[in-house]
């Protein structure tokens, strides 16, 4: 290179960035209306992970409550596709399993329909089920009370009953105590009590439970529990789920259930997620639209900026700096949308939390995943227009109308 040669001005990183943000400061609606097309995407992407996770936390949160030791057994079906039966005395022999700590059982009365008074019609059962239950059931489903008192020696043996969540709202009855009764079997049956929902037991929820002593002297109960549920050291959890169906029934270990409940918790969870990856879909789209948007605009700007670009050009700008312009520019515009619907989601997820009362989550690589995307979708949708634009002469741009 000559000494007379002229060199082009070096354009610094804060040049480049104002440069950049002219086109965005001289039409803001149009600016502001191709971000948000960008932004919906992002916050859409940013609310769908956050308040899945917000919604896994909580259900983190309730199994280190609840415990995810909880066994139940149930009696499956015969060789003959018939209902089996767990013998009278299998919750003695779970209770000797040395890793378990808590054992208690329900037993299901078929035949002991629940009414809210006799005026009621036969056929108005409400869906609620009676079941005998041991005084120590609380203890090893995780069950608590709303109301009233729990069934001890003493009420366990006279017509007292501990109603379900559900079973209460379908009967209308809002508190326990003395003067409220229910028909249970055609007996009068006081209620005592009232539950919260049983999260590792739900078919408490809609039951009325009535003592086991009581069930047998008044409901024709025969002593054959249908659940049993059993708490065991977590580190012997499998180990306790591997024995208890020949331990509940050595005659017949095949017709025997055993299951946990938590495992139909994290699965219902599951199901939930197979909508996360279709929202997710869903907010790549509009994500893509976004870019479409961001690319249209900068089109549209460098086919309306074609004088500024020929005066560029004739004072001395280089291909190379009218092309990083507009490529800053669109990378500008979509880091405008995606900063602000990060946030946007970030805020759908905190409000969405704080309404369901879960903890909040918001993972970080979400939001700076979605950032990061738009910068790359700004890249692309900014790059063909950039390139047009630097390849434009001076001439024809400052010909150009």
């Amino acid at each position: 290179m000559t000494a007379g040669a002229l060199r082009p001005a070096r354009m610094w990183p804060g040049d480049v960035v104002r440069v950049g943000a002219v086109g965005l400061r001289t039409r803001p609606m149009r600016a502001f209306l191709s971000a948000l097309g960008i932004a919906i995407g992002i916050a859409a992407m940013v609310a769908v992970v956050g308040v899945s996770s917000s919604s896994r936390a909580d259900l983190d949160r309730a199994l280190a409550a609840l415990g995810t030791n909880v066994l139940t057994v149930s009696p499956g079906n015969t060789l003959t596709g018939e209902e089996a039966q767990l013998p009278v005395e299998s919750e003695a022999m779970v209770a000797r399993i040395a890793p378990v700590r808590e054992v208690s059982a329900i037993a299901l009365l078929d035949d002991a329909k629940v009414y809210r008074n006799s005026k009621m019609p036969e056929t108005e059962t409400k869906g609620i089920a009676t079941y005998a239950a041991r005084t120590d059931l609380r203890e090893a489903t995780g069950a608590r009370l709303r109301g009233g008192a729990w069934l001890n020696a003493a009420t366990g043996s006279y017509p007292a009953t501990v109603l379900g969540a559900t079973a209460a709202e379908r009967l209308g009855i809002g508190r326990a105590g003395p003067d409220v009764q229910v028909l249970v079997g055609g007996h009068r049956f006081t209620v005592i009590g009232i539950l919260d929902r049983a999260p590792l037991a739900p078919e408490l929820d809609s039951a009325a439970l009535v003592g086991w002593t009581a069930a047998q002297a008044r409901l024709g109960f025969d002593g054959h529990p249908t659940t049993i549920y059993t708490r065991s050291r977590d580190a012997s959890v499998e180990d306790v789920r591997s024995v208890l169906g020949a331990t509940a029934n050595p005659e017949a270990p095949n017709e025997v259930e055993v299951s946990r409940p938590s495992d139909a918790l994290a699965a219902r969870k599951a199901a939930g997620e197979a909508f996360t990856g279709l929202l997710l879909g869903l907010g790549a789209v509009a994500l893509l639209v976004g870019g479409v948007g961001v690319a249209n605009t900068m089109v549209i700007s460098v086919l309306e900026r074609r004088s500024e670009i020929g005066l560029r050009r004739s004072l001395g700008a280089t291909r190379g700096q009218v092309r990083t312009q507009f490529l800053a520019e669109s990378l500008l515009l979509s880091a405008l949308g995606g900063v602000g619907g990060a946030l946007l989601g970030a805020v759908v997820t905190s409000g969405y939390g704080l309404y369901q009362g879960w903890p909040i989550v918001v993972p970080a690589w979400a939001v700076l995943g979605g950032v990061a995307a738009t910068l790359v979708i700004g890249a692309m949708a900014g790059l063909y227009p950039a390139i047009r634009a630097s390849r434009l002469s001076p001439t024809e741009a400052l010909a150009a109308p």
